[in-house]
């Protein structure tokens, strides 16, 4: 077993769990869908993005693409969030709400791309 490898593997399937558990929930129900649980979604997103700069393989770069993607997708989301609550200072509605989370929705499938290409990866790998 590959130390580097666990760690890798391990940011990558957090950041997918973290997104999804954000996304889960009624779309426009701003209860159903912590700020907390997107920052730390965002974070974890970070963490694996620069995880995978390390790897050169064009499997590698697949997987820095659908980082890049998903931090892109979730900072947008998080923008949309903070934009409406301290520069327009007015209350999250459902409409706002659904944005967000159809943002958080891109980056989980952009998210899931990447799980699933780490998976095709590994059974790939001969011994």
């Amino acid at each position: 077993m590959n130390p580097e490898k666990v760690v890798f593997g391990f940011f990558i399937v957090l950041a997918m769990t973290l997104n999804f558990g954000f996304f889960l929930g009624d779309i426009d129900n701003p209860d159903h869908h912590h700020v907390y649980e997107l920052a730390a979604a965002i974070f974890v997103n970070f963490a694996a993005t620069i995880l995978k700069f390390g790897d050169r393989s064009q499997v590698g770069a697949v997987l820095l693409a659908t980082s890049l993607v998903a931090d892109l997708q979730l900072i947008a989301a998080a923008i949309v969030w903070g934009f409406v609550l301290y520069v327009e200072q007015s209350p999250m509605t459902p409409s706002v709400m659904a944005s967000i989370v159809s943002l958080s929705g891109g980056a989980l499938v952009a998210n899931l791309v990447s799980v699933l290409l780490l998976v095709i990866e590994t059974v790939m790998l001969r011994r």
